[in-house]
């Protein structure tokens, strides 16, 4: 057994032993939904960044790194740009509905703003994005451990899924909060260590600037990436329900604003890693046919031993934090959304909460047969931000701060959203027109709806 493998594998265990542990302190649905409520700002910070920085924060933004130079910050960047807006605005006030009618979902929270078929049609769009999300988690860490440790993709894939849902389904929100701290330190500490190591054996930061040096392109910071980057993840960050129902497990709007503040920032801060590798492996290792490999590759022939085993610990952290809010939106989705609200709504909270888990067991399986069946992570991820953006940031947004928006303009909007993000996806081959892409003309289909139903309900 290898010294990476050893130390992952402890590692492993003692994320699933920790959750288990946490779990038994679970004493109810609101325990695993919203973790009554009581998440001060530390908590939040950690439980957001360890889910924001994962397999696309990492394997993916370091792909891109590759292909695309500095401008690939954006990828990573966008997110943080999202999570202020998030913080700042959205975040508390959305907080402060739920708190005061007890919401514990987005769901929840539409069907009390609009209607339970804004619910219903929301729940299933989230749903078939959030699988493709998960999925990509998955994948990330089956290349990571298929280049560091040797064993094959697949059976990285099944071990990552394994050991999420163990821990999740123990105790939902309340036990990742926790687990999350745990990940986000051990993924700080890999990287701060791991990239100096690797910048040492890149020669030295003199040398990045020396890559690529006469391509324009890929030196440039703001370009037609940054504005696709920003169309696709910065609503999408403002709304996703992982995101979200982290909120509304907020104790008050201090510890949103704070929280989520302080995770902006360190992903403002972090963008800048992912690029810096993803530019180190593009002169280290140029024909790359799989730029997924990137960064494992840097891992395995960048760094010493020790330090190579801690920074795989810490991407592990980074896939399987993220992976956790996603089983968060798939297990809440279909235990409240699907099966409280319209399946058996008389369902008191210890049922609510044996479905719950049961959701969770199941959205892993579904998770993990997804990860096997693709290879591109950055095309999984882009599949669901974009179906994230362009289905619920009018709906939202526009619920909180605009009092005329009525259920028909919700719809409307998810209907237009959806309608012109994939139109423009299949007739361009996802490329779009250069910086009208899929996401942007979904998002721009899903605001002009919503203004017309505004326009004739004034009329």
């Amino acid at each position: 057994m290898t010294l990476h493998l050893m130390v992952l594998g402890v590692y492993a265990l003692g994320l699933m032993a920790l959750g288990l542990w946490i779990g038994r302190r679970v004493g109810g649905a609101a325990d695993f939904f919203v973790a009554g409520r009581r998440l001060g700002p530390g908590l939040i910070f950690s439980t957001l960044l360890a889910a924001n920085i994962g397999a696309g924060s990492t394997v993916g933004a370091t792909s891109l790194g590759y292909s695309g130079g500095l401008g690939s910050w954006w990828w990573v960047g966008s997110a943080g740009v999202g999570c202020t807006v998030l913080a700042l605005w959205v975040g508390p006030s959305i907080r402060r509905v739920a708190e005061a009618h007890n919401l514990r979902t987005v769901g929840d929270y539409l069907e009390f703003r609009y209607s339970p078929a804004v619910r219903a049609v929301s729940a299933a769009v989230l749903w078939f994005g959030s699988i493709f999300i998960l999925a990509s988690q998955l994948i990330g860490l089956g290349w990571i451990l298929n280049v560091v440790v040797g064993v094959p993709r697949s059976v990285g894939c099944i071990a990552g899924g394994l050991v999420i849902t163990v821990y999740f389904a123990a105790g939902g929100l309340l036990t990742a909060a926790w687990v999350n701290l745990v990940q986000l330190a051990v993924k700080m500490a890999g990287f701060a260590i791991a990239v100096p190591l690797a910048i040492s054996w890149f020669g030295g930061a003199g040398m990045l600037g020396a890559v690529r040096a006469d391509e324009a392109a890929f030196w440039t910071f703001w370009g037609p990436d940054a504005v696709r980057n920003l169309a696709l993840l910065a609503p999408s960050f403002v709304v996703s329900p992982g995101l979200l129902q982290k909120v509304f497990g907020a104790r008050d709007d201090r510890a949103v604003r704070v929280g989520v503040g302080l995770n902006a920032v360190g992903l403002l801060l972090f963008a800048g890693v992912p690029t810096v590798l993803g530019i180190m492996a593009r002169a280290s290792f140029p024909d790359l046919e799989a730029t997924n490999l990137a960064l494992p590759l840097i891992l395995m022939h960048g760094l010493p031993p020790l330090a190579g085993a801690l920074a795989l610990a810490a991407v592990f952290s980074a896939e399987i934090s993220a992976a956790d809010a996603v089983l968060f939106m798939l297990a809440t989705s279909l235990s409240q959304d699907l099966y409280k609200r319209f399946i058996h709504p008389e369902a008191g909270d210890a049922t609510v909460l044996r479905v719950a888990r049961r959701a969770t067991v199941v959205s892993g399986v579904l998770g993990v047969a997804l990860s096997l069946a693709f290879v591109d992570l950055v095309e999984t991820l882009t599949i669901f931000y974009a179906l994230l953006g362009v289905s619920l940031f009018v709906p939202i947004v526009a619920g909180l701060y605009v009092r005329r928006t009525s259920s028909s303009g919700a719809l409307a909007s998810i209907a237009a959203g959806v309608a012109g993000w994939s139109t423009i996806h299949l007739a361009t081959g996802g490329t779009g027109w250069s910086i009208v892409t899929p996401p942007a003309a979904g998002l721009l289909s899903a605001i002009a709806a919503w203004a017309i139903t505004l326009a004739v309900s004034r009329r």
